[in-house]
């Protein structure tokens, strides 16, 4: 098992983070090659500044929070915290990145990797509860949503048990696979599904650069989900 466990901390950590990268990239080009082609002309009256402080106020989304979906709200942030942070900080992950890139990163401290993990586990479980018992979440949501979830929470549930073999009901080696395999399927799937937004969120909520509907539009997307009583 252990032949299998250095194919996979190898070649195949290597193919699949190239994947993830070399489709982030393309994603990246596309949406620079539309803005310069289709809006180039329009991007010197941009209002640069408001459009920084409006994608900043959706990274740190204070301002967004309102009543009845402030758990929602504040679990989706709190996880895009831990979803960076741990797989890029946490000390057994270092190794990998100072062989594969070369970077030379902090490392978390065992606690707060600890903690930082079953914050995030739990933030999934909340959102994975909201999309499935909420019914304004239910209606908006796709298979594709709760499965992307599925497949973010693995590789953190069985690092974490990999982490603490009491907690573990398998062979260390085992768990420790399906870590790798998990993460490593997310890597292949990140360019190609929602979770490219690690990206392009720096886009998809800039409203002067792409929100442009026509008018009436808001309020038939509105009434489509939520009825006509909806205010857009």
């Amino acid at each position: 098992m252990q032949a299998w466990i250095d194919i996979l901390m190898g070649p195949v950590f290597v193919l699949t983070f190239l994947i993830m990268v070399l489709g982030l990239g393309r994603h990246l080009v596309l949406q620079l090659d539309t803005l310069l082609r289709r809006k180039g002309d329009r991007l010197r009256y941009m209002p640069w500044k408001k459009m920084a402080r409006e994608t900043v106020s959706w990274m740190v989304p204070v301002r967004h929070l309102t009543t009845g979906n402030v758990l929602f709200s504040n679990s989706s942030f709190l996880f895009h915290i831990g979803a960076i942070v741990v797989p890029l900080f946490l000390a057994d992950h270092i190794a990998l990145w100072e062989k594969v890139t070369g970077w030379n990163l902090p490392v978390l401290g065992p606690v707060v990797a600890d903690v930082l993990t079953v914050l995030t586990i739990f933030t999934l479980l909340v959102l994975l509860a909201y999309r499935s018992f909420f019914r304004k979440m239910r209606v908006i949501s796709r298979p594709s949503d709760y499965s992307i979830l599925l497949l973010v929470l693995a590789p953190f549930l069985t690092g974490f048990l990999a982490a603490h073999p009491s907690m573990n009901p398998l062979r260390w080696e085992a768990m420790f696979m399906l870590h790798l395999l998990s993460a490593e399927l997310l890597f292949v799937l990140v360019p190609f599904t929602k979770m490219s937004h690690i990206v392009l969120i720096f886009f998809d909520r800039i409203s002067e650069m792409h929100w442009q509907l026509k008018p009436g539009a808001g309020d038939r997307v509105a009434n489509a989900l939520y009825g006509k009583e909806a205010k857009v």
